[in-house]
């Protein structure tokens, strides 16, 4: 059996990954790290980021917004988030967000640690364009998240 050990990081310490769906992940905990009860990752973005609408079947989400602002769409309602502000979404709760700040830092937390594959799966070492037919492949191929619909955000006027 393996032992865990405390992990520690510095600010700008963690791998770095970006992810297919805009945004840069600085993996700041890992599922290997918590023996699978949770992972987080810092995510830098820039305004106009947008997820598609989705929900997590097994997994619980976190995020706490460091800087910047979102628009979060949950379960139909539509609520705005500052730098301090914190949404808890328990697993299958359809939820979205899009960066409307012109950037934003938040922490992500999933717990369990599974979804981490999911991340993974959608990233490349080097930024790429935006590419949610690869999203929806990650999404597919790992279970961890499931695709509702496109991003339900109406256009800036």
């Amino acid at each position: 059996m393996d032992t865990l050990t405390a992990t520690v990081r510095q600010q700008g310490e963690g791998e770095q990954s970006w992810f297919c769906g805009g945004g840069t992940f600085t993996w700041k905990v890992t599922g290997a790290e918590t023996g699978g009860a949770f992972f987080m990752f810092e995510d830098d973005l820039e305004q106009g980021k947008v997820t598609p609408l989705h929900i997590h079947p097994n997994a619980d989400e976190t995020f706490y917004l460091l800087e910047g602002e979102i628009l979060l769409h949950i379960d139909g309602e539509e609520t705005r988030l500052g730098a301090g502000g914190v949404v808890a979404f328990p697993r299958n709760v359809p939820h979205a967000f899009m960066v409307t700040s012109p950037t934003a830092r938040m922490l992500t937390f999933q717990n369990p640690a599974a979804g981490e594959a999911f991340y993974r799966h959608a990233s490349e070492a080097q930024p790429t364009p935006v590419d949610f037919d690869r999203i929806r492949a990650a999404a597919e191929a790992t279970g961890a998240i499931e695709i509702l619909g496109p991003p339900p955000f109406r256009p800036p006027a």
